[in-house]
């Protein structure tokens, strides 16, 4: 990847550069998570979802961020949910009046996720559906389930904000969970404002996080069950606006794999300064690690600690060391962060970047 770090601390450069927005969208992270708060209630979420304790929860997933926002939901969830969790990618034959089933797509035309909601809907099943108000999939549930719509209108690879909170309310009304989608709006809004595109690298957490990923083949590996979902988002995010291929996985599943962990040990994460950049025959880029944790207390200090033991040239990602708040808004932050990384990246390789399809605009 042929860097432009100079790009990253010039702001007109930037701007000139991002003529898709995306720096902007990105950073409407807050105002998708309000705008979800404000059309659940006008649903009337709370009331609809008066429903006792269901059967099951089913988690539909679908390609794009569905998938990541669907594994930070799981994580949450898994210690203590009294009723069991099923992800999958269509609605399971089994599904009934007692279930719950709840999905996100960008894809109105999503013909598989139509006819599998269409089908929970047609056997009494409650459905909440996080998607554009038009096309098939919409019409699927019409009248017999709930849509939360987008208000705020961001490109898809940017809409884990708003497909997470709708995620967060329906498991916080069922009584499955207990989160603080409030707050997580302004720790979202906080987070963006850090990541200024004014502000200058050695303040900016997105900017220093690029330049720590640049040149690099970068190691995403989670320290508990929700920062490796967390880690899941950030190689799509990477992947989606820098075109850089990652690895994200458990950091106990990681040093499974001897051969890349001894790489990691001897590499240290240190850039070769006298490679030329544009030898595209040369070596991979040498693999750098960054352990992501959210969860907090007894036990994961202690895993920490043996991670920070075991590769002392690991970068620390722990948004709990600079906030405060719950694993929810710890995950999102970690989420957005790197998703404002991968974008400055982007734009400084340039596999993005100029006049680009998405136009800013609220509903």
């Amino acid at each position: 990847m042929a860097l432009d770090d100079t790009l990253l601390d010039d702001p007109a450069r930037l701007n000139e550069a991002d003529g898709a927005g995306l720096l902007r969208a990105a950073a409407m992270a807050g105002a998708q998570v309000r705008a979800t708060i404000e059309a659940a209630a006008e649903l009337e979420l709370s009331d609809r979802l008066d429903i006792g304790r269901p059967r099951a929860v089913v988690l539909v997933v679908r390609p794009g961020v569905s998938r990541s926002v669907t594994a930070v939901l799981n994580a949450l969830l898994a210690p203590a949910c009294p009723v069991p969790v099923v992800i999958s990618e269509t609605v399971p034959s089994w599904i009934g009046a007692l279930d719950v089933v709840l999905a996100h797509t960008d894809d109105p035309y999503d013909s598989d996720l139509a006819g599998s909601l269409e089908r929970a809907a047609r056997y009494g099943a409650t459905v909440v559906l996080s998607a554009p108000p038009d096309g098939p999939v919409a019409s699927s549930i019409a009248g017999r389930g709930l849509l939360i719509a987008p208000r705020v209108l961001v490109p898809p690879e940017l809409a884990f904000a708003r497909a997470l909170t709708a995620g967060l309310l329906t498991a916080n009304t069922l009584g499955l969970l207990v989160s603080d989608v409030e707050g997580l709006a302004d720790r979202l809004d906080s987070e963006a404002e850090r990541c200024h595109p004014g502000h200058e690298t050695f303040v900016n957490p997105a900017k220093a996080l690029a330049l720590r990923i640049a040149d690099h083949t970068p190691l995403l590996w989670g320290l508990d069950q929700v920062a490796v979902a967390a880690a899941q988002h950030a190689s799509y995010a990477l992947g989606a606006h820098a075109g850089i291929v990652s690895d994200a996985a458990d950091f106990r599943q990681a040093l499974a794999r001897p051969a890349l962990h001894r790489a990691v040990t001897r590499s240290g994460g240190e850039r070769n300064i006298f490679a030329d950049p544009d030898d595209f025959s040369a070596e991979a880029p040498p693999p750098r690690a960054f352990l992501l944790a959210v969860r907090t207390g007894q036990a994961a200090d202690g895993a920490r600690y043996r991670a920070s033991e075991m590769l002392p040239s690991a970068d620390l990602l722990a948004p709990a060391d600079e906030i405060s708040a719950d694993d929810a808004g710890c995950a999102a932050v970690l989420a957005l962060r790197f998703e404002l990384a991968a974008v400055y990246l982007g734009l400084a390789a340039g596999t993005i970047g100029g006049a680009g399809r998405y136009t800013p605009a609220t509903a």
